[in-house]
């Protein structure tokens, strides 16, 4: 059962139409940055890809595009609506699948996947449960496994002001917050993780972090 403070599990209305909102809601930069985000990945064609609460399919189906034939996706999350809506939309996809799971409960793969990716997802856990979502991508990965978060930038404390500030604590969960101000790479470095990189976008307040399974 999610935490109540999480808004990450997207339901009913939001859900069904949870793309055309976020094209609104960003004026059209939403999927131009998830565009962006997947080609910076450097994905090639025999990569096994973990798409960790894959939503609506769309990120997989652009990351498709990378993979041809020859890799394979597996897309998790927890939402019917959105699992029915990304089987829908890769549905002309042999290599693309998608399970419904929780993807902070124990996951079956073991050194399967060369790359994870994990967007707009790990900010609206409670910390607890980042680790333990941290666990089962560094146990999914591959040695030298590829992790990329894309998701709110780490800032101090003094630097979340104003407008930034009521965003994240009254129109986004409290955890996005918390997660903001968390020292993302000692973070990942505590469940085996370095060689950090970074591609930014929204005016630096949203990046693209690149992790290396150690």
């Amino acid at each position: 059962m999610g935490s109540p403070r999480s808004k990450v599990e997207v339901k009913g209305f939001e859900a069904k139409y949870y793309d055309f909102l976020m094209d609104i809601l960003t004026f059209g930069a939403y999927k131009k940055t998830m565009e962006k985000a997947i080609e910076l990945m450097g994905i090639s064609e025999n990569d096994k890809i973990l798409d960790l609460g894959s939503g609506t399919g769309r990120n997989a189906c652009i990351m498709r595009k990378y993979i041809k034939d020859q890799g394979e996706i597996v897309g998790l999350d927890i939402s019917d609506i959105m699992i029915e809506k990304s089987k829908k939309r890769c549905r002309n996809y042999d290599n693309v699948r998608f399970e419904k799971a929780r993807i902070e409960e124990e996951l079956p793969y073991r050194e399967y996947f060369d790359k994870a990716f994990i967007s707009f997802v790990l900010h609206g856990f409670e910390q607890e449960d980042r680790e333990k979502i941290l666990k089962n991508i560094h146990f999914a990965l591959k040695p030298k496994g590829e992790l990329f978060i894309l998701d709110y930038t780490h800032a101090h404390p003094r630097e979340v002001q104003g407008i930034y500030k009521i965003f994240l604590t009254k129109l986004e969960c409290p955890l996005a917050y918390e997660f903001v101000i968390l020292d993302q790479e000692a973070f990942l470095k505590e469940f085996g993780f370095s060689n950090f990189s970074y591609n930014y976008f929204f005016y630096k307040r949203v990046n693209l972090l690149k992790a290396i399974k150690n």
